[in-house]
């Protein structure tokens, strides 16, 4: 067991501050995290050039060093002596919670170890500013982050978490969204879901829909900035396919209504979950070819 008090008791060593930097707005920059950054002695940044541009607006002078995925074996020790003899350090990511998706839990990992104390402020975090907007349920949730690259690893991922009942929260590319959303829809089927696009921005939108809604909506445009993808969690209708086979396809198409789609998005669905032409399970909602009583 180990117990850190943050700020009571003489401290030998520095101490390490995790200060989030604004999501897209500057003005979510609190006035503790402009302070903490004037007044430590060293900014461990995830790249200096774009951290520089924050330090400028705010007048901050403090020093920095870079700090991210592709130095910190090297960084770490490096930043772990200046701790052990006293110097105070902030981290800090391009934007929002350092190690959230981000580099930078290597050097909190080191601290602890080493009995320095580890200091959090609080400030802007793109998924869970997302889920209270999104209108998905806020509680429980799970934040999953950047989902793998490839489709195949991505099912293998998505698998595990389609039983999940808590609301998902993605980080995706836009690049990468479109084939991310319709590989949701695969695995999911018919679930809600949030596109959050440029959140805090002067751009910010949400799209709400269904997995199916929204993958029509991205084969026919083209996203561009920082997105957020949130996923309503499991109802428990996924953990039992062989019930939804013993209905006739008009019942099935019912039942996705009856769960909030528009017939069109119920019928399609249908359609893909019984391998039949769109057209025919259209036909059989509205007993096109039924005999007349």
């Amino acid at each position: 067991m180990q117990k850190q008090s943050s700020f009571k008791g003489q401290q030998v060593s520095g101490t390490l501050y995790l200060v989030p930097t604004p999501i897209g707005n500057l003005q979510d920059m609190t006035y503790r995290a402009v302070e903490t950054l004037k007044t430590v002695q060293l900014i461990a940044s995830e790249d200096t050039r774009n951290t520089q541009k924050l330090l400028n607006h705010f007048e901050i002078k403090t020093p920095q060093k870079s700090l991210h995925e592709h130095n910190y074996k090297e960084r770490v020790p490096e930043l772990m002596a200046l701790l052990q003899q006293g110097t105070t350090i902030a981290q800090v990511s391009d934007a929002g919670m350092p190690s959230i998706s981000d580099p930078g839990h290597e050097l909190v990992i080191a601290c602890i170890a080493a009995n320095i104390p580890v200091v959090a402020l609080p400030g802007p975090t793109a998924g869970l500013t997302a889920l209270i907007a999104s209108g998905l349920n806020p509680q429980p949730n799970y934040f999953y982050g950047f989902l793998p690259r490839k489709k195949n690893e991505q099912v293998k991922v998505l698998t595990t978490l389609k039983n999940e009942t808590a609301t998902l929260i993605f980080y995706e590319s836009p690049y990468r969204l479109k084939q991310t959303v319709a590989t949701l829809g695969e695995v999911f089927g018919s679930r809600q879901a949030v596109i959050c696009r440029e959140l805090t921005k002067v751009h910010e939108e949400y799209l709400r829909g269904t997995l199916m809604e929204l993958a029509d909506y991205l084969t026919a445009n083209t996203l561009k900035g920082e997105c957020c993808l949130l996923v309503a969690g499991s109802c428990g209708q996924e953990e039992e396919p062989a019930a939804a086979s013993e209905l006739s396809v008009k019942e099935q198409v019912q039942v996705l209504i009856e769960e909030g789609l528009k017939p069109n998005a119920a019928i399609k669905l249908v359609a893909q979950n019984n391998q039949m032409k769109k057209q025919m399970v259209y036909k059989a909602y509205h007993e096109i070819d039924a005999p007349a009583e």
